[in-house]
């Protein structure tokens, strides 16, 4: 069974600084992304940073210049360092893997998410 499991989030004061992490188990399919969705209330999931297997990141431009994803694919783990938090960075973070199934299509795979909470 495929589990994401997530770690570091919490209350910071603006300015200050957050690493998140997920690690996945179970994995027996190829890995393409990894990263981070982030939901506040009242709104949609929205993307906030990716990895693919082999280096490449991605960042929402709200996020891009403050946050840095990195992943260790020997335990397939990634980590999102957060700095310069904001109160509008408040939202629950969700750690997502997308695989490539033996078909070859894709498959997404998610956390249960962590509160991240800047206070200003």
């Amino acid at each position: 069974q495929v589990q994401l499991v997530e770690s570091g989030g919490g209350l910071v004061q603006a300015g200050g600084s957050l690493r998140l992490s997920c690690t996945a188990s179970g994995i027996k399919s190829n890995i393409n992304y990894m990263g981070w969705h982030r939901q506040s209330p009242g709104n949609r999931r929205t993307f906030v940073a990716s990895i693919h297997d082999g280096g490449d990141t991605n960042y929402a431009a709200a996020v891009r210049g403050r946050s840095l994803i990195s992943r260790v694919s020997a335990n397939d783990t990634v980590f999102l360092q957060m700095n310069s938090l904001k109160p509008e960075d408040s939202a629950v973070y969700y750690c997502y893997m997308s695989i490539r199934q033996r078909d070859g299509s894709p498959f997404t795979y998610w956390g249960q998410g962590t509160q991240v909470t800047v206070s200003s």
